[in-house]
């Protein structure tokens, strides 16, 4: 999390909105291995609550039940070049947008697991603009019963939510000015967006 209280975004619709919008993450944990990492689709459950999983050999798994991992979800991010800036002694940064979120994780049983891949495959299809949806219904019953043994699902009760909306809310608003132009002729449009959603 950036420390400039400029980026704050305290609002936890925001949080759930980008979780739901980008639906992918990395999960953080501590191990007698050292520090671990695993990436996965997440999902919101709820106000407090995230869903995910894992391959079961992913060697984060077995770590997480009981545990308390780290989620980082990240949206947008672009880099900021100086050269867009009119004012003097300025230097590039990159903007961006993150949440890191944390709390205790449960194992979903085979039940939950279901409606978790079942909402995750449901919410992604639909952003698939042509052709029928893909639904679990069309694999045979040995291989779905397969695939299922072979992940675990995991929930999360979210305790704390950390967050980095960092747009250039430290710069006068000529200066976001020259930003939102410079991203928006370079291409990063989807940033320049953003930028231009702030409050003057």
């Amino acid at each position: 999390m950036h420390p400039n209280p400029h980026f704050r975004e305290p609002d936890r619709c925001f949080h759930r909105a980008l979780i739901d919008e980008v639906g992918f993450a990395m999960v953080f944990c501590q191990t007698p291995d050292g520090p671990m990492v695993a990436h996965t689709p997440v999902i919101t459950a709820g106000r407090d609550r995230l869903r995910f999983h894992l391959a079961r050999g992913n060697r984060v798994a077995k770590h997480l039940p009981n545990g308390r991992p780290l989620i980082v979800v990240n949206g947008a991010d672009a880099y900021v070049s100086a050269r867009w800036y009119s004012e003097p002694d300025q230097v590039s940064t990159w903007n961006y947008i993150a949440a890191e979120i944390e709390g205790p994780v449960a194992t979903l049983d085979r039940e939950e697991l279901v409606a978790l891949l079942e909402a995750l495959t449901a919410r992604h299809e639909a952003r698939i603009a042509h052709g029928i949806p893909w639904t679990m219904d069309k694999l045979s019953e040995k291989h779905r019963e397969g695939l299922l043994k072979a992940i675990v699902g995991f929930e999360m009760t979210v305790e704390n939510w950390r967050e980095t909306v960092k747009l250039s809310q430290n710069k006068s608003v000529e200066v976001r000015e020259e930003v939102i132009t410079g991203l928006t002729r370079e291409g990063p449009s989807a940033m320049a967006s953003l930028m231009r959603s702030l409050p003057a």
